[in-house]
Formats: C-alpha cells, structure tokens, sequence
C-alpha cells in the first residue's frame, strides 16, 4: 500500500463519506444488543520534536471552521451543563469538550469532536430510527460506558453518546473509570502477557535494525533539529509528523533544513513492514489473545444476559485507544483489518432469529465493514448456513475455549494461561 494513502487513510478526514454495513439482517431479526467499541478521535500529538515549533492547532470548537457537524454547537451548550454530572472517579476533573486555543498535548480536536459526532449519529440511524434498539424512555441502566482516564476519550465518548442521543437527559449518564488501556478491570495482573509484549518489542527493535533507509531518514532528521538520533526516536517524531500531515500543516524546518514529506514517508512505509511482519510472527497475536480475554468476556457476558431477555446494558460503549482496538482485532483473527484510525470503531451485534426465538447471532463490524466471516470464529459459518451471521455459542466457545487453545497451551482458563510455567 501506498504509504501517504494509507496515512491519509489514517487521517479519515470527515467529509469522506463512509459505507456502513451496521443493523443490516433479514427482516425476521431482531436487534438485541450492540456493544461498541472505539478509538478517540483526531487530537494533537503527544510528543514533540525537539527544536521545533509545535504545530499551531487551535482546540476550540469553531461553528465556521471545517471540519463542521451540525450538532457541534448543540454538542458544546449540552457539555457546558453537564458540570454536575456522576462520573467515576477520577473522570469528574475532565473538560467534557476541547477549548484550548493552541491545542495541549493529547487534546481532541474539532476533527475529533466531529468525528465521532459523526459516528454517534450513525448509529442513531440504524439502531434507533431503524431497529428501535432503546425505547424513547430509555434508563440509565440499559447503557453501559466506559472509558479510559484520558480527556481525549471522554470526549470522545461523549461526542458519540451526544450524536447517537442528542440532547440526553445527563441525570441517566454514567461513565464509568478504566485505569488499563486493555479495560481488563480486575483480571489485569498477565505475566505471559507481559512476556509476549516483551519478545514482540524484541522483534519490532531487531526489524528497525536491519532498515538502513529507515537509519538514514532518522539520522537526516535528527541533524536538522540537532540532537542525537537515539534521542529523536524517543521523541516519536511520526506521531508529530501525522499530526501535520492530517492537519495540513507544513513539516517543522530549522536553520539546517527542514524535515519533510520523504522522511515522513520512509517511516510509513516501515510501518506498514511492521505490520506485515508482526502478524507473520504471531508473537503479538498471543498477547493479543491474553490482553483481549477480559474485555470479551466480558461482553458475551452482557450478550448472554440480553439474550436471556435481560433488558440492562443493551447499548455499550468503551471509548478507549489504539493499544485496545489493536488487541481486539488481533485476537479476533481479523488480520486484513488496518490500524486503528483516528474514530475507529469496532461493533459488535447480537440479533435474535424471531422465527426460532432461542437462537441468537452475532455480527462483528469494524468502521462499517461486515468482516463476521473474517474471525476466527466464524470463518468456515457461512459455508454451512444461509444466515448472514455467527451463532453466539461459537463467540462464547472462542472466548471460553478456543482462545486458550490458540496460545498452543494446555490452559483451559484465563488466570492458568497468564501463570503458566516454561513459556
């Protein structure tokens, strides 16, 4: 793939318009739950090159300023009243929206904010309007959010929770606090997890090594601002280069000369070979299967509960990062999916078959694509049934067994797998 495509890509400026696969099913199917996943929205960078200007962004919402939603400035009066709203501890020192003039580091953006307004009134389409998932007198306790301590997926959240239900009652809102950006809750404590994360960073560092291009382009860089070159990796400058590449903002320049489009893409490119090759070399898959465990299971938990016609936690939302989706997709088997976009989303569906009403499906969609058939859990499903969909019980199977068995180990449980001697 063509690196500053697939940086573009990454970028997902709003005014592409996206194809959307969510709520599609026969007519005889009935939406259950639906259990949604995302990554924050656009924000600035979190670390900066050193000598450089920081990228000027403004992260006030700005009505006349593109990206634009309609909602945007109903979304800031309806934060600026939600100061007293019951938020776990320690979200309820958090901005509910960005308003810096010159963007701290990390801050959503307007892009960001738009962006998931975006995503929330998608939603608000296909499962409300159309599937008529939550009543009109929907309560408190048929949502379930969560989020990491990070004002960027508050906000985040917040913006798709205000477009999927415009004007809501703040009284009914409670996010919830997840201090692991794994949202693994009580069962965060891996030691293997933590080993295949180690040897996935061995791989990632011995395959830097052998990219003299990739040497050469840091180099470069680093003599343009002056310092050392192991020094400017620790910076991170792609995270800043995204940021004036998404934002078309032109590349930091010193009195040795400035860093440009070429070096920006000699480190995408090596990106995309990493990517290529850690899906090779399976080493982040089994930290992918340990560090997603307890999210899954978590959800087919709450899916089970719906299916049993439990009418709590019917809509969830977890607003997290990158270093959550990427787990997700990885243990999920889904190994075409790209990175994690700016606004990734990542939906899971439980519908229930009214013909044969004790028989519930599942439908598994990343930013509005239908990959069900991509996991590993339902690869082979459609081969053998009419259905657009996977049954629940081969989710839970994979959840409960097949996960474990994927990790090559004898575990049959999640605290054996992460204790496990001789790995």
């Amino acid at each position: 793939m063509d690196p500053l495509y697939e940086a573009l890509l990454y970028c997902n400026i709003p005014s592409v318009a996206e194809r959307s696969l969510e709520g599609h099913a026969p007519h005889h199917f009935k939406l259950v739950s639906v259990h949604v996943f995302i990554r924050h929205g656009d924000r600035y960078p979190l670390y900066v090159i050193p000598k450089t200007k920081r990228p000027e962004i403004d992260c006030t919402l700005v009505a006349n300023r593109k990206p634009y939603h309609p909602k945007l400035e109903a979304f800031v009066s309806h934060m600026s009243k939600g100061s007293g709203a019951s938020f776990e501890s320690p979200l309820h020192f958090l901005p509910l929206y960005p308003n810096h003039p010159l963007c701290e580091m990390g801050e959503l953006t307007q892009t960001g904010v738009v962006q998931h307004l975006q995503n929330g009134q998608l939603l608000r389409d296909i499962y409300l309007k159309k599937h008529k998932l939550l009543p009109n007198d929907w309560s408190a306790d048929q949502l379930y959010l969560e989020t990491t301590g990070k004002s960027r997926t508050l906000q985040s959240g917040l913006a798709l929770l205000y477009g999927f239900l415009p004007d809501f009652d703040w009284k009914k809102i409670y996010f919830r606090h997840q201090p692991s950006a794994l949202f693994c809750s009580g069962n965060c404590y891996c030691p293997v997890r933590n080993q295949y994360l180690e040897k996935e960073q061995r791989r990632q560092y011995l395959l830097r090594l052998k990219n003299s291009q990739l040497e050469r382009a840091y180099g470069e860089m680093a003599k343009i601002v002056d310092i050392p070159t192991k020094q400017l990796r620790a910076a991170n400058p792609v995270d800043s280069m995204l940021c004036h590449f998404c934002h078309n903002v032109s590349f930091p320049c010193t009195r040795n000369g400035c860093i440009g489009m070429e070096h920006f893409k000699v480190i995408k490119t090596h990106q995309i070979e990493d990517e290529r090759e850690r899906r090779e070399k399976k080493l982040y898959l089994g930290y992918a299967l340990l560090g997603a465990h307890p999210i899954l299971n978590q959800t087919i938990s709450r899916m089970q509960r719906a299916a049993e016609g439990r009418k709590e936690e019917i809509f969830a939302l977890y607003s997290a990062h990158d270093v959550t989706l990427s787990p997700l997709l990885s243990a999920l088997g889904l190994t075409e999916a790209r990175f994690p976009r700016f606004a990734a989303r990542l939906i899971f569906e439980l519908w229930q078959d009214r013909e044969k009403p004790s028989e519930h499906s599942v439908r598994i969609l990343y930013n509005g694509v239908d990959v069900t058939f991509h996991t590993s859990f339902c690869q082979d499903h459609h081969k053998r049934s009419p259905k657009p969909m996977c049954p629940l019980e081969n989710l839970v199977r994979f959840v409960k067994r097949d996960m474990f068995v994927a990790l090559g180990s004898s575990s049959t449980n999640y605290y054996d797998a992460c204790h496990r001697e001789g790995f």
